[in-house]
Protein backbone atom coordinates (compact mmCIF):
# COMPACT_ATOMS: atom_id res chain seq x y z
CA UNK A 1 0.00 0.00 0.00
CA UNK A 2 2.47 2.40 0.83
CA UNK A 3 4.58 1.69 -2.38
CA UNK A 4 1.04 2.40 -4.31
CA UNK A 5 0.31 5.74 -2.46
CA UNK A 6 4.06 6.79 -3.31
CA UNK A 7 3.88 5.89 -6.84
CA UNK A 8 0.61 8.33 -7.43
CA UNK A 9 1.86 10.98 -4.93
CA UNK A 10 5.28 10.78 -7.45
CA UNK A 11 2.92 11.16 -10.25
CA UNK A 12 0.77 14.16 -8.77
CA UNK A 13 3.94 15.52 -8.12
CA UNK A 14 4.29 15.71 -11.72
CA UNK A 15 2.00 16.97 -12.72
CA UNK A 16 1.83 20.10 -10.45
CA UNK A 17 2.20 23.38 -12.61
CA UNK A 18 3.96 25.05 -9.63
CA UNK A 19 6.47 22.48 -8.33
CA UNK A 20 8.12 23.22 -12.20
CA UNK A 21 7.66 26.74 -12.37
CA UNK A 22 8.94 27.61 -8.68
CA UNK A 23 11.12 24.67 -8.49
CA UNK A 24 13.04 23.87 -11.41
CA UNK A 25 12.11 27.23 -14.06
CA UNK A 26 12.49 29.64 -11.36
CA UNK A 27 15.86 28.94 -10.27
CA UNK A 28 16.65 28.52 -13.90
CA UNK A 29 15.98 32.29 -14.53
CA UNK A 30 17.39 33.73 -11.43
CA UNK A 31 20.72 32.25 -11.26
CA UNK A 32 21.34 33.55 -15.04
CA UNK A 33 20.38 36.71 -14.15
CA UNK A 34 22.42 36.40 -11.09
CA UNK A 35 25.19 35.43 -13.50
CA UNK A 36 24.88 37.99 -16.23
CA UNK A 37 24.91 40.74 -12.81
CA UNK A 38 27.65 39.32 -10.74
CA UNK A 39 29.62 36.73 -12.88
CA UNK A 40 32.91 39.38 -13.63
CA UNK A 41 32.23 41.64 -11.00
CA UNK A 42 34.91 40.03 -8.74
CA UNK A 43 37.30 39.81 -11.64
CA UNK A 44 36.94 43.64 -12.28
CA UNK A 45 36.30 44.97 -8.57
CA UNK A 46 37.83 42.74 -6.30
CA UNK A 47 40.48 39.97 -7.67
CA UNK A 48 44.03 41.17 -8.53
CA UNK A 49 45.17 41.22 -11.68
CA UNK A 50 49.10 42.29 -13.53
CA UNK A 51 49.03 46.20 -13.48
CA UNK A 52 50.27 47.45 -17.33
CA UNK A 53 52.44 50.81 -16.89
CA UNK A 54 54.27 52.60 -19.30
CA UNK A 55 57.98 53.26 -18.66
CA UNK A 56 59.38 56.02 -20.29
CA UNK A 57 63.13 56.15 -19.86
CA UNK A 58 64.61 59.47 -19.13
CA UNK A 59 68.06 58.19 -18.64
CA UNK A 60 69.86 54.84 -18.36
CA UNK A 61 68.78 53.06 -15.91
CA UNK A 62 70.00 49.17 -16.18
CA UNK A 63 69.62 48.13 -12.65
CA UNK A 64 65.40 49.02 -12.33
CA UNK A 65 65.34 47.13 -15.82
CA UNK A 66 66.76 44.12 -13.95
CA UNK A 67 63.85 44.60 -11.29
CA UNK A 68 60.96 44.85 -14.03
CA UNK A 69 62.21 41.86 -15.48
CA UNK A 70 62.36 40.27 -12.55
CA UNK A 71 59.04 41.02 -11.60
CA UNK A 72 57.46 40.09 -15.28
CA UNK A 73 59.52 36.52 -15.04
CA UNK A 74 57.08 35.16 -12.01
CA UNK A 75 53.61 32.85 -12.68
CA UNK A 76 51.79 36.06 -11.98
CA UNK A 77 53.81 38.84 -12.23
CA UNK A 78 52.75 42.55 -10.09
CA UNK A 79 53.10 44.81 -13.35
CA UNK A 80 53.63 44.33 -17.43
CA UNK A 81 56.14 46.87 -18.80
CA UNK A 82 56.32 48.72 -21.84
CA UNK A 83 59.27 50.86 -22.38
CA UNK A 84 57.71 53.76 -24.75
CA UNK A 85 58.75 57.42 -25.30
CA UNK A 86 56.94 59.74 -23.89
CA UNK A 87 54.35 60.81 -26.57
CA UNK A 88 53.16 56.52 -26.87
CA UNK A 89 52.84 56.92 -22.94
CA UNK A 90 50.96 59.71 -22.75
CA UNK A 91 48.25 58.41 -25.31
CA UNK A 92 48.40 54.51 -23.79
CA UNK A 93 47.49 55.98 -20.26
CA UNK A 94 44.68 58.23 -22.13
CA UNK A 95 43.14 55.13 -23.49
CA UNK A 96 43.40 53.27 -20.71
CA UNK A 97 45.86 51.04 -21.68
CA UNK A 98 48.17 51.52 -18.84
CA UNK A 99 47.61 52.58 -15.38
CA UNK A 100 50.54 54.78 -14.46
CA UNK A 101 53.91 55.71 -16.40
CA UNK A 102 57.09 55.79 -14.77
CA UNK A 103 59.49 57.94 -15.38
CA UNK A 104 62.77 55.95 -15.57
CA UNK A 105 65.88 57.80 -14.99
CA UNK A 106 68.53 59.28 -12.31
CA UNK A 107 65.03 59.35 -10.10
CA UNK A 108 62.10 57.61 -10.40
CA UNK A 109 58.91 59.38 -10.64
CA UNK A 110 55.03 58.16 -10.85
CA UNK A 111 52.04 59.83 -13.53
CA UNK A 112 48.69 58.18 -12.97
CA UNK A 113 45.22 59.33 -14.26
CA UNK A 114 43.04 58.34 -11.50
CA UNK A 115 42.98 57.64 -7.78
CA UNK A 116 42.54 53.73 -6.92
CA UNK A 117 43.64 50.18 -6.10
CA UNK A 118 46.09 49.74 -8.47
CA UNK A 119 47.04 53.47 -8.38
CA UNK A 120 47.98 53.28 -4.94
CA UNK A 121 49.89 50.11 -5.62
CA UNK A 122 52.02 51.51 -8.08
CA UNK A 123 53.12 54.24 -6.04
CA UNK A 124 54.10 51.76 -3.33
CA UNK A 125 56.02 50.53 -5.42
CA UNK A 126 57.76 53.22 -6.93
CA UNK A 127 58.45 54.37 -3.34
CA UNK A 128 60.01 51.60 -2.29
CA UNK A 129 62.45 51.09 -5.01
CA UNK A 130 63.12 54.55 -4.18
CA UNK A 131 64.03 54.14 -1.19
CA UNK A 132 66.17 50.58 -1.89
CA UNK A 133 68.40 52.69 -4.44
CA UNK A 134 69.38 55.40 -2.40
CA UNK A 135 70.04 52.78 0.68
CA UNK A 136 72.34 50.82 -2.78
CA UNK A 137 73.71 54.00 -3.77
CA UNK A 138 74.84 55.11 -0.19
CA UNK A 139 76.43 51.55 0.46
CA UNK A 140 78.45 51.44 -2.73
CA UNK A 141 79.76 54.97 -1.79
CA UNK A 142 81.11 53.32 1.30
CA UNK A 143 81.60 49.29 0.62
CA UNK A 144 82.74 49.53 -3.30
CA UNK A 145 83.28 45.64 -3.11
CA UNK A 146 79.81 44.27 -1.69
CA UNK A 147 78.77 45.88 -5.48
CA UNK A 148 77.36 42.39 -6.15
CA UNK A 149 75.67 42.12 -2.88
CA UNK A 150 73.79 45.13 -3.25
CA UNK A 151 72.89 44.96 -6.54
CA UNK A 152 71.07 41.47 -6.05
CA UNK A 153 69.61 42.80 -3.01
CA UNK A 154 68.26 45.73 -5.31
CA UNK A 155 67.00 43.68 -7.89
CA UNK A 156 65.70 40.75 -6.16
CA UNK A 157 62.17 39.60 -5.06
CA UNK A 158 62.51 41.79 -2.21
CA UNK A 159 60.99 44.49 -4.19
CA UNK A 160 57.39 44.22 -4.11
CA UNK A 161 54.41 46.25 -3.03
CA UNK A 162 52.69 43.35 -1.80
CA UNK A 163 52.83 39.62 -1.11
CA UNK A 164 49.99 37.16 -1.71
CA UNK A 165 49.31 35.39 1.15
CA UNK A 166 46.09 33.16 0.44
CA UNK A 167 43.76 32.63 2.74
CA UNK A 168 41.25 29.82 1.51
CA UNK A 169 42.20 27.14 -1.63
CA UNK A 170 38.40 27.95 -2.53
CA UNK A 171 36.67 30.25 -4.58
CA UNK A 172 37.36 33.87 -3.05
CA UNK A 173 34.45 35.40 -5.35
CA UNK A 174 32.42 37.16 -2.37
CA UNK A 175 29.66 37.29 -4.91
CA UNK A 176 29.14 33.62 -5.00
CA UNK A 177 27.23 34.26 -1.91
CA UNK A 178 23.96 34.72 -3.93
CA UNK A 179 24.53 31.45 -5.79
CA UNK A 180 24.65 30.27 -2.14
CA UNK A 181 21.04 31.38 -1.40
CA UNK A 182 19.70 30.66 -4.51
CA UNK A 183 20.00 27.47 -3.84
CA UNK A 184 18.94 27.71 0.07
CA UNK A 185 15.64 29.22 -1.39
CA UNK A 186 15.05 26.37 -4.02
CA UNK A 187 15.38 24.35 -0.71
CA UNK A 188 12.91 26.06 1.02
CA UNK A 189 10.36 26.37 -1.68
CA UNK A 190 10.31 22.85 -0.47
CA UNK A 191 7.90 23.74 1.97
CA UNK A 192 5.18 24.02 -1.08
CA UNK A 193 5.63 20.23 -1.77
CA UNK A 194 5.40 19.49 2.40
CA UNK A 195 2.20 21.47 2.62
CA UNK A 196 0.82 19.72 -0.25
CA UNK A 197 1.03 16.88 1.81
CA UNK A 198 -1.68 18.18 4.83
CA UNK A 199 -3.96 19.68 2.29
CA UNK A 200 -4.11 15.99 0.33
CA UNK A 201 -5.02 14.19 4.09
CA UNK A 202 -7.07 16.47 5.92
CA UNK A 203 -11.24 16.32 4.78
CA UNK A 204 -11.90 20.41 5.46
CA UNK A 205 -9.40 21.15 3.09
CA UNK A 206 -9.60 19.31 -0.01
CA UNK A 207 -11.94 16.75 -1.66
CA UNK A 208 -8.68 15.14 -2.14
CA UNK A 209 -8.70 15.11 1.48
CA UNK A 210 -12.17 13.90 2.58
CA UNK A 211 -11.48 10.57 -0.61
CA UNK A 212 -8.27 9.87 1.90
CA UNK A 213 -9.41 9.69 5.15
CA UNK A 214 -12.62 7.63 3.52
CA UNK A 215 -9.63 5.57 2.44
CA UNK A 216 -8.62 2.03 4.13
CA UNK A 217 -5.55 3.11 4.36
CA UNK A 218 -3.85 4.34 7.91
CA UNK A 219 -3.79 7.84 7.76
CA UNK A 220 -0.27 8.25 9.18
CA UNK A 221 1.16 5.50 6.40
CA UNK A 222 -0.48 8.18 3.65
CA UNK A 223 1.25 10.75 5.41
CA UNK A 224 4.46 8.81 5.55
CA UNK A 225 4.34 8.01 1.86
CA UNK A 226 3.12 11.20 1.11
CA UNK A 227 6.09 13.16 2.56
CA UNK A 228 8.68 10.53 1.02
CA UNK A 229 6.93 11.35 -2.44
CA UNK A 230 7.66 14.80 -1.89
CA UNK A 231 11.12 14.63 -0.59
CA UNK A 232 11.82 12.78 -3.67
CA UNK A 233 10.79 15.47 -5.83
CA UNK A 234 12.47 18.17 -4.11
CA UNK A 235 15.67 15.73 -4.28
CA UNK A 236 15.77 16.37 -8.40
CA UNK A 237 14.62 19.78 -7.88
CA UNK A 238 18.03 20.13 -6.23
CA UNK A 239 20.22 18.19 -8.16
CA UNK A 240 18.78 19.90 -11.24
CA UNK A 241 19.57 23.20 -9.81
CA UNK A 242 22.99 22.80 -8.38
CA UNK A 243 24.13 21.01 -11.98
CA UNK A 244 22.67 23.29 -14.08
CA UNK A 245 24.59 26.36 -11.59
CA UNK A 246 27.84 24.16 -11.66
CA UNK A 247 28.05 22.49 -15.24
CA UNK A 248 25.89 25.30 -17.28
CA UNK A 249 26.39 28.85 -15.84
CA UNK A 250 30.23 27.37 -14.69
CA UNK A 251 29.54 28.75 -10.72
CA UNK A 252 32.63 27.66 -8.86
CA UNK A 253 31.57 25.62 -5.99
CA UNK A 254 35.56 24.94 -5.57
CA UNK A 255 36.79 21.60 -4.93
CA UNK A 256 34.29 19.67 -3.34
CA UNK A 257 31.44 19.84 -5.63
CA UNK A 258 30.19 16.49 -4.68
CA UNK A 259 29.85 17.32 -1.27
CA UNK A 260 27.33 20.56 -2.51
CA UNK A 261 24.51 17.96 -3.53
CA UNK A 262 24.15 16.11 -0.24
CA UNK A 263 23.67 19.50 1.62
CA UNK A 264 21.49 21.32 -0.95
CA UNK A 265 19.04 17.72 -0.48
CA UNK A 266 19.24 17.68 3.07
CA UNK A 267 18.22 21.76 2.88
CA UNK A 268 15.68 20.47 0.43
CA UNK A 269 14.46 18.04 2.63
CA UNK A 270 13.95 20.68 5.64
CA UNK A 271 12.38 22.87 3.45
CA UNK A 272 9.74 19.98 3.17
CA UNK A 273 9.48 19.19 6.61
CA UNK A 274 8.87 22.67 7.08
CA UNK A 275 6.27 23.13 4.86
CA UNK A 276 4.60 19.81 6.19
CA UNK A 277 5.04 20.78 9.39
CA UNK A 278 3.22 24.70 9.30
CA UNK A 279 0.46 22.94 6.78
CA UNK A 280 -0.51 20.97 9.73
CA UNK A 281 -0.79 23.86 11.73
CA UNK A 282 -3.70 26.20 11.32
CA UNK A 283 -7.21 25.06 9.89
CA UNK A 284 -7.24 27.42 7.43
CA UNK A 285 -7.62 27.49 3.72
CA UNK A 286 -4.10 26.32 0.63
CA UNK A 287 -4.06 29.54 -0.50
CA UNK A 288 -3.87 31.43 3.04
CA UNK A 289 -1.50 28.54 3.93
CA UNK A 290 0.68 29.22 0.52
CA UNK A 291 0.67 33.01 1.61
CA UNK A 292 1.95 32.25 4.90
CA UNK A 293 4.95 29.50 3.65
CA UNK A 294 6.01 32.43 1.01
CA UNK A 295 6.13 35.25 3.23
CA UNK A 296 7.93 33.02 5.66
CA UNK A 297 10.73 31.88 3.23
CA UNK A 298 10.98 35.14 2.04
CA UNK A 299 12.29 36.74 5.53
CA UNK A 300 14.26 33.83 5.76
CA UNK A 301 15.94 33.94 2.61
CA UNK A 302 16.13 38.15 3.34
CA UNK A 303 18.22 37.55 6.64
CA UNK A 304 20.21 34.59 4.69
CA UNK A 305 21.71 37.60 2.68
CA UNK A 306 19.54 36.91 -0.60
CA UNK A 307 18.77 40.27 -1.31
CA UNK A 308 21.37 41.68 0.50
CA UNK A 309 25.05 40.61 0.56
CA UNK A 310 25.92 41.56 4.08
CA UNK A 311 22.68 40.95 6.15
CA UNK A 312 23.75 37.74 7.23
CA UNK A 313 27.27 39.50 8.88
CA UNK A 314 24.12 42.30 10.63
CA UNK A 315 22.18 39.77 12.00
CA UNK A 316 25.26 37.77 13.17
CA UNK A 317 26.30 40.60 14.77
CA UNK A 318 23.00 41.65 16.14
CA UNK A 319 20.94 38.69 16.81
CA UNK A 320 23.68 35.48 16.45
CA UNK A 321 21.54 32.77 17.59
CA UNK A 322 18.66 33.33 14.26
CA UNK A 323 21.59 32.21 11.71
CA UNK A 324 21.72 28.99 14.05
CA UNK A 325 17.99 28.81 13.41
CA UNK A 326 17.51 29.87 9.86
CA UNK A 327 17.40 26.99 7.48
CA UNK A 328 18.24 29.15 4.57
CA UNK A 329 21.70 30.68 6.74
CA UNK A 330 22.26 27.19 7.74
CA UNK A 331 21.80 25.64 3.76
CA UNK A 332 23.94 28.45 2.67
CA UNK A 333 26.45 28.12 5.26
CA UNK A 334 27.02 24.46 4.51
CA UNK A 335 28.81 25.77 1.19
CA UNK A 336 30.19 28.16 2.87
CA UNK A 337 32.16 26.30 4.85
CA UNK A 338 32.73 23.58 1.53
CA UNK A 339 34.38 26.14 -0.24
CA UNK A 340 36.47 28.19 2.34
CA UNK A 341 37.41 26.01 5.63
CA UNK A 342 39.60 22.89 5.00
CA UNK A 343 38.96 21.04 7.39
CA UNK A 344 34.74 19.26 7.89
CA UNK A 345 33.99 20.62 11.50
CA UNK A 346 31.66 23.34 10.52
CA UNK A 347 30.11 21.55 7.82
CA UNK A 348 29.07 18.36 9.42
CA UNK A 349 28.21 20.86 12.16
CA UNK A 350 25.57 22.54 9.70
CA UNK A 351 24.10 19.32 8.66
CA UNK A 352 23.38 17.83 12.07
CA UNK A 353 21.94 21.46 12.72
CA UNK A 354 19.75 21.14 9.88
CA UNK A 355 19.23 17.23 10.88
CA UNK A 356 17.82 17.69 14.14
CA UNK A 357 15.75 20.44 13.09
CA UNK A 358 14.16 18.50 10.27
CA UNK A 359 13.53 15.71 12.78
CA UNK A 360 11.77 18.42 14.69
CA UNK A 361 9.26 19.43 12.34
CA UNK A 362 8.44 15.61 10.97
CA UNK A 363 7.69 14.95 14.64
CA UNK A 364 5.64 18.11 15.15
CA UNK A 365 3.96 17.42 12.03
CA UNK A 366 3.47 14.43 12.16
CA UNK A 367 1.57 14.67 15.74
CA UNK A 368 -0.32 17.54 14.69
CA UNK A 369 -1.77 15.74 11.55
CA UNK A 370 -2.48 12.65 13.23
CA UNK A 371 -4.77 14.56 15.74
CA UNK A 372 -7.14 16.26 13.13
CA UNK A 373 -10.91 14.38 13.23
CA UNK A 374 -13.63 15.22 11.67
CA UNK A 375 -17.38 14.84 12.84
CA UNK A 376 -18.48 13.94 9.78
CA UNK A 377 -17.33 14.05 5.71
Amino acid sequence: MFLHILKYELKNGLRNKDLIIWLILFPIVLGTFFKIAFGSVYEKTEKFSTIPVAVVETAENQAFRQVLESIESADEPFLSASFVNKEKAEKMLDDGDVEGIIFSGDKLSLTVKEKGIQETMLSAFVKQYSVREKIATDALTAAPEKAQEVIAALTGETVSSCREIPLTQGNPDIYIQYFYNLIAMVALFGCMTGMHITITNQADLSALGARNNCSPAHKSLSVLAGFAGSCVLQTICMVICVTFLAFVLRVDFGDRLPLVYPAAILGGILGVAFGFFVGSLARVGEKAKTAILMTTTMLLCFFSGLMIGNMKAFVAEKVPWLNEINPAALTSDCFYCLNLYEDYDRFISKLITMAVITVIFIFLGFITSRRKKYASI
